[in-house]
């Protein structure tokens, strides 16, 4: 196993896979751990946790830098990641007893309650994109929750993936209790299936979620899937135009594009159209892509060659079918994954770009001639992870968003995003259950009728 730093394409690092053997002595190492894990109070918990939220902002610039040398991440971004590691650390520390305390009901008995018990041991499956803030968001809850974990991360972040159990460890997560497993699909499928196993959680792609949700559940295991998504942002009458534009550029653009909730469907009705489509071209037309460590870069490369080759597929694939690329759209000749800010206009049904998640910095532009023809494009999707309205008639906005569009996260007048204190997740193809809030740390616990 390689780690392949994506703007220069040189080897950073190799890894020996490891093997049955081992993953069968890790998961029941881990399995022995929780059970003397789930005894200890809330309080010992939060105090490792907040241990840990300490050692991410302390080590920030460290983990920024071996973000940008795995995947490309401009380090300015890598040290945000770790700060909101930090805060999903502190919220549940501060928050998971009151999130778990016992529910008293009245019924007929003398006492029932609901109690919250620990599931055991939750295998996650965790992608390149985000590499430290998509393990805490999940790990940070079923920590606190009392569960053990075990971490199979993307091979091309394996130095992110032990960077992550080493900090653990410092704050004082037991050994066993957190590993990394370095395991290729088809271990990965064995591990789903180890007894020891008793949860499964994957953030990816569809493709991805679709396999681990059969395998899992084959064996009748809980799971979370975080899946891809072609988020709509709605350009309404009412909207503050160049608000609207710098927000949907500052969205696609975060993380070079390689977001499953950045806006990547651009949806104006007519009267704007031109106007907007202007604004949002001269604003992509200005972002920097270059060397992830140098503070003028707003654009990394992407994580890994194949990626960006797959996305200038996709986007020749519309062009030949009648899109129009009005910037960027070629791969620039030079060492690395890099791909140019991109817009494309003229996007209709049975394009790439509008049927498909683009994962990387491209923007596709489409005309309407109304609110109601915008909310049918925006829910002609496969995917339901995200979406946005824009209008200066807020409460018409809120309704749309909170009754018309068929999201996990919908928001008005501003960009998706991830926040510990609300819940985060897909419908359709863009997964199952939910992330964050006291919702996400319900997912991985048994919610248990007491009754007497």
């Amino acid at each position: 196993m390689k780690t392949i730093n994506p703007a220069n394409e040189t080897v950073i690092e190799e890894y020996e896979q490891m093997s049955d053997q081992v993953f069968d002595g890790i998961v029941n190492d881990a399995v022995e751990a929780q059970e003397n894990w789930r005894s200890r109070s809330f309080s010992e918990r939060a105090d490792i946790l907040n241990k840990a939220a300490q050692i991410l902002r302390k080590r920030k610039s460290e983990f920024a830098e071996l973000m940008a040398r795995e995947m490309g991440k401009p380090l300015s971004q890598g040290e945000s990641e770790s700060e909101k590691c930090a805060w999903v650390c502190e919220y549940y520390a501060e928050n998971a007893a009151d999130f778990l305390a016992d529910e008293y009901i009245e019924t007929d008995a003398d006492k029932s309650y609901v109690t919250f018990n620990p599931l055991g041991t939750v295998l996650a499956i965790m992608p390149w994109n985000f590499p430290f803030w998509q393990l805490f968001r999940f790990a940070a809850p079923a920590l606190m929750a009392g569960n053990a974990a075990v971490l199979k991360h993307a091979p091309n972040v394996t130095g992110c993936a032990l960077a992550i159990e080493e900090l653990l460890h410092k704050a004082g997560i037991p050994r066993d209790l957190f590993r990394t497993v370095l395991a290729d699909v088809e271990q990965t499928q064995q591990l789903i299936k180890h007894s020891g196993i008793a949860a499964v959680t994957l953030t990816g792609s569809t493709r991805a979620g679709k396999a681990v949700a059969s395998t899992a559940g084959e064996e009748l295991k809980k799971t979370v899937l975080e899946l891809g998504g072609s988020d709509p942002y709605i350009i309404l009458e009412e909207a503050n135009i160049e608000q609207a534009a710098e927000t949907c550029v500052t969205s696609r653009l975060v993380n070079s594009g390689q977001s499953c909730i950045a806006a990547k469907r651009l949806i104006v009705v007519e009267e704007h159209y031109d106007t907007f489509l202007e604004s949002v071209k001269y604003r992509m037309s200005r972002k920097q892509f270059g060397n992830p460590f140098e503070s003028s870069t707003d654009i990394g490369p992407m994580a890994r060659k194949d990626l960006r080759d797959k996305l200038h597929q996709q986007v020749q694939e519309s062009i030949q079918v009648g899109a129009n690329c009005i910037l960027g759209g070629e791969i620039p000749d030079r060492e690395g994954a890099f791909y140019p800010p991109t817009v494309l206009t003229n996007v209709s049904e049975g394009m790439p770009a509008y049927e498909e998640e683009l994962f990387g910095p491209v923007i596709s532009v489409i005309k309407v001639k109304d609110e109601a023809e915008a909310i049918e494009v925006a829910n002609d999707t496969e995917y339901g992870l995200g979406a946005a309205v824009f209008s200066e008639d807020v409460e018409r906005a809120e309704q749309i968003a909170a009754n018309e569009l068929k999201a996990g996260c919908c928001f008005v007048n501003d960009f998706v995003k991830s926040d510990p204190r609300l819940p985060f997740g897909g419908i359709k193809n863009s997964g199952l259950g939910r992330e964050l809030s006291h919702f996400g740390i319900k997912e991985f616990v048994n919610i248990k009728t007491v009754y007497k």
